[in-house]
């Protein structure tokens, strides 16, 4: 059996001296020993949270990511079933033909009753000219009556061409009528062709929007957290698919007594310490304090129940930092923020900003 050496006991004693002294200052620096100027607390690493759902009803058709995935904006997640929309689209792409042909034929109706109104037109214009010319041989034929030139008969019968000529014009200018609400009415049914091609063009293209809808889309760069659903499943509207997360917008958020949530300015350098790694110490920077306390007791009348009031406040790190240590990226881990409230002060050496390389 080999004993150990003496060097090597001395090695153990001092290592164990170390992480024993390591682990006290630690204690001092997350249990509110941190120098004058500095506040810290517990917080957890968080990111923006995106549901990917559906914004119609459906069968899902295939996901073509899975949980852990990487994806970048705009990139195509999930497909949904859109075949009964399809078919849809066909049959209002087929109204809309009718509707354009509509349109034609009630304009071809409009020009043809509008040459039927000139020819009406013309007739008018003959009638009045014939009426005019019988009232003129009549005028003529009553002079020679009163002069005994003409018979009676011949004057009879210029006052019967002449009553007859007024009731040609009457019924000629009542077919002029006639044309004029024919028009009126053939351009009422131009007006409901060009409705009808209007409301199929929306519905074309509502359904080519619904279509386009059944395409689930990445809105922004980010990670896969987790899958709801699966292929084949039928969701209903806003049934959620999938869930992402923004490795871009990452943040811790944590709480701060009153004293301390007070001198808290916005953009101030907070650094933060994951318990699961905490040889590292990261930076970030204060973009959020609460204006409301979040946990009040019931009655606030001492100073003392006044130190109780917490005020939230959210830290969040530098983007360009995330992306190089993308991978890495993890949400829901705790850790401590430690904030510096006077920017003139130097951070203790164990809050000395230490990245992984």
């Amino acid at each position: 059996m080999r004993y150990p050496t003496r060097t090597n006991l001395l090695r153990a004693s001092a290592a164990l001296v170390i992480a024993v002294a390591g682990y006290f200052i630690w204690q001092s620096l997350t249990n509110g020993g941190l120098p004058e100027g500095f506040a810290g607390g517990n917080g957890r690493i968080e990111a923006v949270e995106i549901d990917i759902a559906a914004k119609l009803p459906g069968r899902v058709q295939e996901i073509l990511v899975d949980e852990g995935d990487f994806v970048a904006a705009g990139q195509v997640l999930v497909t949904m079933d859109t075949a009964s929309l399809a078919a849809q689209l066909r049959q209002a792409e087929a109204q809309l033909q009718q509707a354009l042909i509509g349109v034609e034929s009630a304009k071809s109706q409009v020009r043809q009753r509008q040459a039927e109104r000139s020819a009406v037109e013309a007739l008018v214009a003959q009638r009045v000219a014939e009426r005019d010319a019988a009232q003129s041989r009549l005028t003529r034929t009553e002079q020679l009556a009163a002069r005994g030139t003409t018979s009676r008969q011949v004057l009879d019968d210029d006052r019967a061409r002449f009553q007859a000529a007024k009731a040609a014009v009457s019924a000629a200018e009542a077919q002029l009528a006639a044309s004029d609400a024919a028009i009126a009415t053939a351009r009422s049914q131009v007006v409901g062709a060009e409705a009808a091609v209007q409301a199929g063009h929306a519905t074309v293209e509502r359904l080519d929007a619904e279509i386009e809808d059944g395409t689930l889309r990445a809105p922004r760069a980010g990670r896969v957290q987790y899958r709801v659903v699966q292929p084949g499943e039928v969701i209903a509207a806003g049934g959620k698919v999938l869930n992402i997360i923004d490795v871009s917008d990452v943040y811790m958020t944590f709480f701060l007594p009153t004293e301390h949530a007070g001198r808290v300015a916005l953009g101030a350098e907070v650094h933060l310490v994951l318990d699961a790694a905490p040889q590292y110490v990261i930076p970030a920077r204060a973009t959020f304090v609460a204006d409301v306390a979040q946990f009040t007791p019931k009655t606030v009348e001492t100073a003392e129940e006044r130190e109780k009031l917490m005020f939230r406040i959210k830290a969040r790190i530098d983007p360009a930092l995330l992306d190089k240590h993308i991978r890495d990226v993890k949400t829901g881990l705790p850790g401590m923020a430690y904030v510096r409230l006077d920017p003139r002060l130097e951070w203790p050496a164990a809050l000395q900003i230490k990245l992984p390389e």
